[in-house]
């Protein structure tokens, strides 16, 4: 798996509540939403029958608001891996500023897509890693 994985995302008027700025609830679905881009930009032919990752916890952090119109920097890679369950990070940059925004963790728990019971990480997940994060 590619050590960081990275995309644009443009703030647009649906992403913007009350307050004018974006949503934290935005946030979390962007969090998900690139993980699963990450996991699937590396798959291998056949993972995505077997194996199914959800969600243990997110921990975010709001560091600055987001305004509509503002272009981010979303990048996330995977921190450790430890028995059935993943740490992977995510943080959103502002593109002109470069500060960070929102920084989060997230705890992935891996299925199997039959049972729906948590499984060990397996070598062929472990394979798609870095060194670094085993």
């Amino acid at each position: 798996m590619e050590l960081r994985y990275k995309k644009e995302i443009e703030v647009t008027k649906e992403h913007i509540d009350e307050l004018n700025h974006v949503n934290n609830v935005v946030y979390v679905k962007w969090i998900q939403d690139i993980s699963r881009e990450h996991w699937c930009d590396v798959l291998e032919p056949g993972l995505s029958r077997t194996y199914i990752w959800v969600v243990v916890n997110h921990f975010v952090e709001y560091k600055r608001p987001s305004l509509l119109g503002d272009t981010l920097i979303a990048e996330t890679y995977i921190q450790n891996l430890e028995g059935s369950t993943s740490n992977r990070a995510v943080e959103f940059r502002n593109a002109k500023t470069n500060k960070i925004v929102v920084q989060a963790v997230t705890k992935w728990c891996l299925l199997d897509s039959d049972t729906k019971r948590p499984l060990r990480i397996p070598q062929e997940i472990m394979d798609l890693l870095p060194e670094d994060s085993k």
